[in-house]
């Protein structure tokens, strides 16, 4: 049964043109609810199209933020930048599921064929993954931090990634120091990190994507629509994508908070795009989206 808030939510009012379709096809196709998320043509590798070049960069071993951990990243960089000249900068949590070439996202390839047609500005990638503890022996595995990193609020991700990553990264190459020029996407508690690090830094980051974010009481992040609401409008332009077969369990029920983010964010007056399909907790509609997704963030 429809929740009756759900209707109390304007979602054509708030989607562009280029989004409708996809949300007509999630309504009019419910089932099967993932399987009819695919990766359109600006997903798929075009002749002729530059290629911008995906790097594996040596193990974050050496964090002071989150001392003891250890990380893989990778940074792309566009075949259109140029040296010297400051490139808009994205940031993706959970960074290996969206570099893959042949993945659910394939951001890299998302990423030539906007800047190619003019779509989105040209733009550094860095895409990173949640720190992990190594095992103290063979027998053990190592442990994940990535639900402190990710559904923790304040400030502690934003300052890694401003204090340590970027830093790291301008060593080669030119970044933006604008805050409108730099994003940064994440999916399920990365979704709700890459909030929290705009929401903490608008200085910083200024562009959200979340996908199937957990705005759910894990660490706390229940707390953001009534944040929102009570708290002065920050320079934040935001994108929120959910299922309405989303997780619901004992930490909250993830559709009905997303729907929670989207009416707080509507009515503090933020810049923000709501796009809710039928589909469970993974990247499949997110992924279908992307391509769009970019059009709007970067659109000025």
């Amino acid at each position: 049964m429809t929740p009756r808030f759900l209707v109390r939510i304007p979602l054509m009012k708030f989607l562009p043109r280029a989004l409708l379709p996809l949300l007509f096809a999630t309504f009019v196709q419910a089932a099967p609810q993932d399987d009819q998320y695919v990766p359109g043509p600006d997903s798929q590798v075009q002749k002729g199209v530059p290629q911008g070049k995906v790097t594996q960069m040596p193990a974050w071993t050496h964090s002071k933020i989150y001392p003891g951990t250890t990380r893989d990243w990778w940074i792309y960089v566009p075949a259109q930048c140029k040296p010297g000249s400051p490139a808009n900068v994205m940031v993706f949590c959970d960074g290996g599921g969206f570099v893959k070439a042949d993945g659910t996202f394939r951001a890299p390839v998302v990423f030539d064929n906007l800047i190619a047609k003019g779509e989105m500005p040209v733009t550094i990638g860095i895409f990173i993954n949640p720190g992990v503890f190594p095992a103290a022996s063979p027998k053990e595995k190592p442990r994940s931090n990535r639900s402190f990193e990710y559904d923790s609020l304040g400030d502690l991700h934003a300052r890694f990634l401003i204090e340590e990553i970027l830093p790291e990264v301008a060593k080669n190459h030119k970044l933006t120091d604008d805050p409108e020029g730099r994003a940064i996407c994440g999916n399920s508690s990365g979704g709700i990190c890459a909030f929290t690090v705009a929401w903490e830094r608008p200085d910083a980051f200024r562009k959200v994507v979340s996908h199937i974010g957990s705005f759910t009481n894990i660490r706390g992040g229940h707390v953001y629509p009534a944040l929102i609401r009570k708290t002065e409008k920050k320079p934040l332009k935001v994108f929120l994508q959910d299922g309405k077969n989303d997780i619901d369990n004992q930490f909250g029920n993830w559709p009905l908070a997303n729907q929670d983010m989207a009416a707080a964010l509507k009515f503090a007056g933020y810049d923000f795009q709501f796009v809710l399909g039928e589909g469970k907790h993974n990247g499949k509609h997110g992924g279908a989206l992307l391509p769009d997704t970019l059009r709007w963030l970067w659109k000025k």
